[in-house]
C-alpha cells in the first residue's frame, strides 16, 4: 500500500498545497498518478485540506482521513490503521513510478526506510533538509521497526514544495520536463 501525504497544516506555503497546480496539475494528482503505477493508493487528508478531499471525491481517489495532529502523528495512526506502508509527500511533483518501485522492492515490511538523496545530486540553490550528509526527501517505507537510510537517485526529489518560491520554480521545471 502507497499513502499519499496530503494532510499537513501547509504553514510556510500559507495555502492548502495538495492542491495547487504545478504544470497546471494540482501536485497531488501528479504524484498520485506516478505511485498508483506501481502499487495500490489512497491519500491521507485532514481536517487542514478540505480542498484536496473534494478534489479527490471528485477525482474518485481513495482517500483516509487521519487526525492533523502532526506528521509523526499522522504516520502512527496510519500504521496503525493500515500496517506497513510507503509513504509519498503530495508536494514532490516531480516523484516517478521508477523512485517509488526501488523502495518497494527493498521494503521487507518490518525496517523503516527513509528515502535520501546524496548531496552531490541535490541542484543548486536547493536547500532540503540535511541529516547525516544526506538530503532527506518526501519518500519512505513505514515499517514497525528500526529505520535505515535508502539512496534514491532522481535529483528533482530534493525539490519539495513548501514555500511560494519553491512552487515558482517547479513550475519553471514542468516547462522543461515531463
Amino acid at each position: 500500500m502507497i499513502v499519499v501525504m496530503a494532510g499537513g497544516r501547509s504553514s510556510r506555503m500559507g495555502k492548502e498545497k495538495p492542491v495547487l497546480k504545478v504544470g497546471r496539475v494540482p501536485m497531488v494528482l501528479r504524484v498520485y498518478e506516478e505511485v498508483s503505477k506501481v502499487d495500490e493508493s489512497i491519500v491521507a487528508v485532514s481536517r487542514h485540506t478540505p480542498k484536496t478531499r473534494e478534489l479527490c471525491i471528485k477525482e474518485r481517489i481513495e482517500f483516509i482521513e487521519t487526525p492533523g495532529a502532526g506528521y509523526v502523528e499522522d504516520i502512527n495512526y496510519l500504521l496503525r490503521e493500515l500496517g506497513p506502508f510507503i509513504s509519498v509527500s503530495s508536494d514532490l511533483p516531480f516523484i516517478k513510478a521508477s523512485d517509488v518501485y526501488e523502495i518497494k522492492k527493498e521494503f521487507n515490511g518490518r525496517i523503516s526506510l527513509t528515502g535520501v538523496l546524496p548531496l552531490s545530486l541535490v541542484p543548486r540553490d536547493l536547500n532540503p533538509v540535511v541529516y547525516r550528509g544526506y538530503a532527506i526527501v518526501g519518500v519512505n517505507a513505514v515499517g514497525v521497526e528500526g529505520e535505515e537510510f535508502f539512496i534514491l537517485h532522481n535529483p528533482l526529489l530534493a525539490l519539495n514544495v513548501n514555500t511560494p518560491w519553491d512552487l515558482e520554480l517547479a513550475n519553471r521545471i514542468a516547462g522543461l520536463v515531463r
